[in-house]
């Protein structure tokens, strides 16, 4: 039976596999020749002066979600995954359909759905410039989830940087899910994405880093200073407390440019056992481990680091400090490094609060003394209206002490629902507060500052709410709430059905050296791995990689296309020239010379456009992929059944919905013997012996594995008859103990 199945095993070049797979559906399927949503004419720069707004545009339809379908898709065996389905499809709700992706949250509780970012360059105004689209094969945004993509100007201001995920568009669950460097088998999302901070160069270069913090939630802000990223999040959807995913969360500092091997690196670790209790005059009780540092804001001002907290149930909802005024703390000696609550802001925690009133988000300080804050409200619909901390909070220091003076609401119209085009009057939204913001010192002693709102509605998911961008002006000096009556925000812009408006900052600066294209270098099956492998189909994704328009490449793969090729120097010093397999300029895809050396390897892209490079790729022995077909992560496979006269039946594990998407196919192992034919990547030379895989919790037994050729490699398995009934069920990968991507396949 091995050499029997060994003969049906995938081929390059379009050949049909058995099970009808073909090499052409799995690259489509996984993203990897699509046309990534990138600048299709050269961006002409920013402007100083100008701002700039992130945002993201829902790209999903009907069919990326099926109804009824196991929610989350990637749930591992050791997690509670409970028997929650998808109560709805994929569509976007409309005036014209009943239909609503978010209604999935109920189910799901972390349930949501991939999309690509766009920067807008707007005048302080708001009318539009023009538009930066990221692409979508280098980084992401989860669509519904109203804290990410903050943007922040560099220290030096030459740049912007915001955080996202190393995934596909149209990918489910992805902001809880694990990251590649820190596991946990008790989190229901059991998908494994890397974090990812993106710098933007006043000319539109960009830059990726990958990092693994902020395993099971979402990275929401960053901004590079003294040679580091600082950035801030949460972590932990699962039910334990193990110490590598606690140190994944809270404030973290990452290298530009680290490997993607890097551990996180956690920077102070503030506790509600830092307060005391004036009830019994000890410490508090500590809460969840790592939940007292579920950061939402960040911002630096005088070279002094400050974060807020405005969500969870742990905690204390306010605003601190992180280490010495005036000096920002390094990598070294991080997780010493103090956080603290800024005098007179609030320092109840959550769970000894009567009521609580504090959700601060955006922080802009106009100077020394004089702090906004952005209060996004409690996020509920009956509470907004009658609200007193939501809007803008305006906060002045005083013998060492800062008090709230008065809090900007009027024109905010908290509570009030507003209409959006094409969408159900069922679920207007209405403003509940504001989340990220950005200010300006005006020459006439008024302040200028830019919001983007939260909002409160009847949607499954709040966070995927049109929402807006407002601004208001207000008088410096002024300390009194009766000053400020007359003063007023002005809405500059809607988002449209679809849409949901995130970040604001102003536009960077040129420096005197302009930055430079970094590709992102990644298995061409998952960008789920930390490592490649000798042998592995690898892929360069970034921006402007090559001139022109060449394409998929047929026949022998040459190591020079149209001019354009890509070298790999290993980590003994010797270069080699990587066959192709694609080119376009936004993606590259090619594998790693079989005689490539372990260690850390530097890959660069050479094309008429220049050269572009990326350091500290690591290169493993083994660093096995699993490619996948959809944003539910199926394995890229197809089963087996024998009967006891030796007939095979072949079973695709996928199928073909009205969309033109793919969706699971259910395969039975009611046969006396059911074989699951997987294809990988980055395991070419592992061995029987070497290789693990379990599905759905179970070990499966592993009848061959191989090299196909190319960069393909294949797995055979025998599906244990135990699993019939099970429905969905994750399947885990391992060769020479390197983990590969978690995939599914569904289970009659």
């Amino acid at each position: 039976m091995p050499h029997l199945l060994e003969t049906g095993r995938m081929r390059r070049n379009g050949r049909q596999l058995r099970g009808s797979l073909t090499i052409f559906r799995i690259i489509a399927a996984a993203g990897l020749c699509a046309a990534a949503h990138a600048q299709t004419t050269p961006f002409p720069g920013f402007t100083p002066g100008n701002l700039v707004l992130s945002r993201s545009v829902y790209t999903g339809d009907a069919t990326t979600v099926i109804k009824g379908q196991a929610l989350p898709p990637l749930c591992p065996s050791t997690a509670a995954c409970g028997t929650g389905v998808a109560s709805d499809n994929g569509a976007y709700p409309s005036s014209t359909s009943t239909n609503n992706v978010w209604n999935n949250d109920k189910p799901d509780g972390s349930f949501g759905i991939t999309s690509p970012i766009f920067l807008d360059q707007i005048t302080t105004a708001g009318t539009l410039v023009n538009t930066l689209p990221v692409p979508t094969n280098l980084v992401v945004t989860s669509f519904s989830s109203k804290s990410e993509l903050a943007l922040n100007l560099t220290a030096d201001g030459t740049g912007l940087t915001f955080m996202g995920y190393v995934a596909a568009p149209n990918t489910i669950d992805v902001s809880n899910a694990n990251t590649p460097m820190v596991y946990d088998p008790t989190n229901p999302a059991g998908g494994s994405v890397f974090r990812g901070v993106a710098q933007v160069g006043a000319d539109g270069a960009m830059q990726l880093t990958k990092t693994s913090a902020y395993n099971g939630n979402n990275g929401r802000a960053a901004i590079l200073a003294n040679g580091l990223y600082y950035m801030v999040g949460n972590s932990n959807n699962g039910a334990g407390t193990a110490a590598n995913v606690v140190g994944a969360g809270g404030l973290q500092v990452a290298t530009p440019g680290q490997a993607a091997t890097t551990l996180p690196a956690q920077l102070g670790n503030f506790s509600i056992t830092q307060l005391t209790n004036p009830a019994t005059g000890m410490p508090y009780t500590a809460d969840k481990a790592g939940k007292d540092a579920n950061y939402r804001g960040l911002t630096i001002f005088n070279n002094t680091l400050y974060i807020s907290k405005g969500s969870g149930s742990n905690g204390v909802n306010t605003v601190y400090q992180v280490g010495a005024a005036g000096t920002l703390p390094g990598s070294t000696g991080a997780a010493t490094v103090p956080v603290n609550i800024l005098p007179g802001f609030n320092n109840i925690p959550n769970k000894s609060a009567t009521t609580i009133v504090n959700y601060p988000f955006g922080l802009w300080f106009a100077n020394a003394t004089t702090l906004y804050v952005a209060d996004e409200g409690d996020g509920t619909t009956a509470d907004a209206a009658t609200s007193t901390m939501a809007g803008l909070e305006k906060w002045v220091l005083s013998s060492g002490t800062w008090t709230l003076v008065y809090v900007l609401q009027n024109g905010l119209n908290l509570g009030v629902p507003y209409s959006v085009p094409n969408y159900p009057a069922s679920l207007n939204p209405a403003t509940g507060g504001l989340r990220n913001i950005n200010g300006k010192v005006n020459g006439d002693g008024t302040v200028t500052i830019w919001g983007i709102t939260s909002t409160v509605s009847a949607n499954g998911d709040t966070g995927a709410d049109p929402n807006q961008l407002v601004m208001i002006t207000d008088t410096l000096a002024n300390t009194l709430g009766a000053g400020a009556t007359n003063e007023k925000f002005t809405v500059l812009r809607t988002a449209n059905a679809g849409e949901v408006l995130r970040g604001i900052s102003f536009a960077p600066t040129a420096g005197s050296t302009p930055m430079s294209n970094v590709p992102s270098i990644l298995s061409a099956a998952s960008g789920s791995t930390a490592m490649l492998a000798p042998g592995e189909f690898a892929a360069a994704y970034g921006q402007n990689l090559v001139s022109g328009t060449p394409d998929e490449i047929f026949g022998p793969s040459p190591t020079i296309y149209y001019g354009n090729s890509v070298s790999i120097v290993d980590a003994n010093g010797k270069t080699w020239a990587a066959p192709l397999s694609f080119v376009s300029p936004y993606e590259i895809t090619f594998q790693i010379p079989s005689g490539v050396a372990t260690g850390a390897a530097t890959v660069n892209v050479v094309s008429a456009n220049g050269t572009q490079t990326a350091a500290g790729i690591q290169v493993a022995a083994q660093a096995p992929a699993i490619f996948t077909l959809n944003g539910s992560g199926l394995a890229a496979a197809y089963g087996i059944g024998v009967s006891a006269t030796g007939a095979q039946t072949i079973e695709p594990v996928y199928q073909t919905t009205s969309g033109a998407s793919l969706a699971a196919s259910p395969i039975s192992v009611a046969s006396p013997q059911t074989y699951l034919v997987i294809f990988t990547t980055g395991m070419d030379t592992a061995t029987i012996s070497q290789v693990t895989v379990t599905v759905g919790g179970v070990n499966a037994q592993i009848v061959y594995t191989g090299a196909v050729g190319g960069g393909l490699d294949q797995v055979n398995v025998v599906l244990p008859a135990s699993l019939a009934g099970k429905g969905a069920v994750e399947i885990q990968l391992t060769a020479n103990g390197v983990s590969a991507n978690p995939a599914q396949i569904v289970i009659l």
